[in-house]
């Protein structure tokens, strides 16, 4: 479709804009509309009796036929343009080919950012809003050591997992994409506002199959998810519980034929209910980077390969958690402490008091906590427990 002219592609993206707007009709069946009637010019011309020869509600057809939906496409189409928002639409030629091959693709994509990236290879980290500081750990550390090997990172910028895959792979200076379950317009949690400024600072884009303005309902987020694992080479699971909404972004790479990798967690924590489960059912054990890279296809690998080895930049993200005398900006008492705080599982202050005892007093202790958190480099949980931000 990349011959179109511009007026006709504008054209295109309208009507399937004025498609998703139409009462009563989905992506599965909106898609099979226009198959059925071979353009969606021809959907759009014509009359409210052929439309309603086609099996479709009433309301969807005197809709159509009434022009009520191409204005409401016209007006959203505006409000888009205006908003600096791009659409793409099934017959785009931007649109991402991987998303294609799925079952129900999304009809039009809102797209912040840069829309190239949608057709790159990538992972799609997903996992519980509620993570274990492991949990939490694993996510970012995995999503930075992927991202620094040029994987695009995808995930649903959600709480928990999804954050941390975001900031991950923004923290590697990678790409990410966010896919939103609300307008594109909309960020959710309001608290990732300035995530998704980094994400698109990064050269990443937010992206969303919903209208504008379309506000956080519970029913949007588990539709998204199939766009999640769609866009990506894999799914990589950190933690869920039983009824985890990321159960059904597993279950959708497995019916898109993806790959399914999951992070095996501690068998009495019911948040690894969900990756423990997925890999006694035959989901890829990962542990580091380099178990998802030896999983991915040859010519993918290849492209993805810097030309000279370069592997000291490469693996200077996962340095990070295994040696403090990589931080040459700190003073000798934060090194000691931050020496002593991991990213995977929390430690007390009470715990580093007694470690450091014989090596720093009380006072270089708490200051040295005050300034590694205010550098970033920690973070304070609940309790006066700490974990590495990365």
């Amino acid at each position: 479709m990349s011959s179109l002219t511009a007026p006709a592609l504008q054209q295109c993206v309208l009507n399937w804009l004025a498609l998703t707007l139409t009462p009563g009709l989905g992506p599965t069946r909106g898609k099979r509309l226009v198959e059925h009637f071979g353009t969606t010019e021809a959907l759009f011309n014509a009359s409210l009796t052929t439309l309603e020869a086609a099996g479709i509600p009433a309301a969807s057809a005197q809709s159509i036929a009434l022009g009520h939906s191409l204005k409401a496409a016209e007006a959203e189409f505006d409000k888009a343009m205006k908003a600096g928002i791009k659409l793409l639409c099934l017959d785009s030629p931007e649109y991402p080919e991987r998303l294609l091959e799925i079952y129900d693709p999304a009809l039009v994509l809102y797209v912040m950012g840069d829309p190239g990236i949608l057709a790159a290879p990538g992972i799609a980290i997903v996992g519980t809003r509620h993570p274990t500081p492991y949990g939490l750990g694993m996510a970012e550390r995995l999503s930075c050591d992927l991202a620094a090997r040029r994987l695009i990172i995808f995930s649903g910028m959600a709480r928990g997992v999804d954050s941390a895959s975001h900031r991950g792979a923004v923290n590697a200076h990678g790409k990410t994409v966010g896919v939103f379950g609300t307008g594109v317009d909309v960020v959710y949690p309001r608290e990732n506002k300035k995530l998704a400024e980094q994400v698109l600072a990064n050269g990443g884009a937010l992206i969303s199959e919903f209208p504008l303005g379309t506000a956080p309902t519970p029913q949007n987020f588990p539709i998204r998810n199939r766009i999640i694992s769609g866009l990506s080479v894999g799914v990589l699971v950190v933690e869920a519980g039983e009824y985890s909404g990321t159960r059904i972004t597993a279950r959708c790479a497995l019916e898109q034929s993806r790959d399914v990798f999951a992070v095996p967690g501690n068998v009495t924590n019911k948040l690894s209910w969900g990756p423990n489960t997925l890999i006694k059912q035959g989901a890829k054990l990962v542990a580091t980077w380099e178990d998802v890279w030896e999983e991915l296809p040859a010519d993918i690998r290849l492209a993805l390969t810097p030309a000279g080895p370069d592997e000291s930049k490469a693996s200077g993200t996962a340095s990070l958690f295994d040696s403090a005398s990589q931080e040459p900006d700190m003073q000798p008492h934060e090194r000691k402490l931050f020496a002593l705080i991991k990213a995977d599982q929390a430690v007390h202050i009470d715990e580093l008091v007694e470690k450091l005892d014989q090596h720093l007093s009380s006072s270089e202790i708490f200051s040295g906590l005050f300034e590694l958190e205010l550098a970033g480099k920690i973070k304070q949980l609940p309790g006066k427990n700490y974990v590495r931000s990365f």
